[in-house]
């Protein structure tokens, strides 16, 4: 093993990390207010460019975290950085959080859709108009999946906040190497 496979993440582990990052912050921002009533209401999504990118950016995102969780099975071994225990395992904690969240946020929104008859709809004209699987399961009948999903999506937007806060932490006061893990070998030098 390289010395810069000890210090940094691999180039594909950083490139999933950033792209999904970048994703959920933009879907976050063009995430539809009171959507679902508004489709009550009887609005076409297709007709909104924020819903439109707000679901496929969703959809993104998920086929982005399955495809980094392979990638996580095969890649090289990640850096390790010595911490105090409390803070290593805040640090599992936190990525634990994130990854959970990463994967509910889609399920609960196709669970909001499907749910409440709303169709699926994405760029490049794609539309799912109907998901009777989960109309008709006791799953959708759980909750209200929108109100979850929306919950769900100011968690993520928090606990990113304070992830990336704890990076900025370890970077500029304990100077050990954290931050630079999942940045580009160019930067910080």
């Amino acid at each position: 093993m390289n010395q810069a496979s000890n210090t940094r993440y691999d180039a594909l582990s950083r490139a999933f990390h950033w792209l999904t990052a970048i994703a959920v912050t933009i879907a976050f921002v063009l995430g539809p207010e009171h959507f679902g009533r508004l489709m009550r209401d009887g609005l076409d999504p297709a007709t909104r460019y924020d819903i439109v990118w707000h679901e496929t950016l969703g959809i993104l995102v998920f086929v982005l975290t399955l495809l980094r969780l392979l990638w996580v099975a095969f890649r090289p071994a990640a850096p390790h950085i010595p911490m105090v225990p409390l803070m290593q395992m805040l640090a599992k904690l936190m990525h634990l959080a994130l990854w959970a969240l990463i994967l509910a946020l889609p399920l609960t929104a196709i669970l909001a859709l499907g749910g409440e008859g709303h169709p699926l709809t994405l760029l490049g004209g794609f539309r799912l108009d109907q998901m009777p699987v989960i109309a008709n399961s006791a799953l959708a009948k759980l909750a209200d999946w929108g109100d979850v999903h929306g919950f769900l999506g100011d968690a993520i937007m928090a606990l990113a906040g304070l992830h990336a806060a704890a990076a900025i932490y370890h970077h500029v006061l304990l100077k050990d190497g954290v931050l630079l893990t999942m940045l580009p070998p160019k930067i910080f030098r």
